[in-house]
């Protein structure tokens, strides 16, 4: 997948979470998707570390 194809699904997830009334969601499933977000942000900040640790000529 492209860079820009991947940046704008990733911003369009964002933007859905962010327009959820998490008030409303049943805490069991509140709990599973705090689990699933924590998972993806250490997924996402190993492609940051890994980005970062690369030296441009």
């Amino acid at each position: 997948m492209e860079w820009g194809r991947a940046m704008e699904e990733l911003s369009a997830a964002i933007d859905h979470l962010a327009i959820e009334d998490v008030a409303e969601i049943p805490r069991m499933q509140l709990a599973e998707q705090l689990l699933e977000l924590h998972w993806q942000m250490a997924r996402l900040q190993a492609q940051i570390a890994r980005r970062t640790g690369i030296r441009l000529p």
